[in-house]
């Protein structure tokens, strides 16, 4: 099993598919990587060698931001749209969506489950 950037790739996937389930890296990022460290990309995990597992660290090192580090840049995105008070920043304090959907039916993910009102008395039994 091939240990990269803090992450355990599934042995039995081809090195393509693989390199995704690192955070920061997607199928495009992956194609172009290979290309240029020259492995196949249809390899089985399992089957790399020591010197491609190395050379593919190094490569992602140098040039890629990747897991913690892209997490703490996305939240220190979100984070300077709050203190700004933009827009953007306002709907993400308020746990509602922020790219102009429609709140009044659907955004059950941002909004959360319909709560029911407290307190509400039934009508009593005659």
């Amino acid at each position: 099993m091939a240990r990269i950037a803090g992450v355990d790739l599934p042995k039995n996937k081809r090195i393509e598919i693989g390199l995704t389930y690192i955070y920061g890296i997607g199928i495009s990022s992956s194609k172009k990587l290979l290309k240029t460290i020259a492995i196949n990309p249809n390899t089985i995990i399992n089957k790399l060698s020591d010197k491609e597992i190395i050379a593919i660290r190094q490569i992602l090192n140098k040039e890629y931001e990747l897991e913690g580090d892209l997490k703490r840049i996305e939240t220190m995105n979100i984070k300077r749209l709050m203190d700004i008070r933009s827009y953007k920043g306002r709907r993400h304090k308020l746990g509602l969506p922020l790219r102009g959907q429609r709140t009044r039916t659907n955004a059950r993910t941002r909004r959360g489950t319909k709560k029911t009102i407290a307190g509400k008395k039934k009508a009593p039994r005659k």
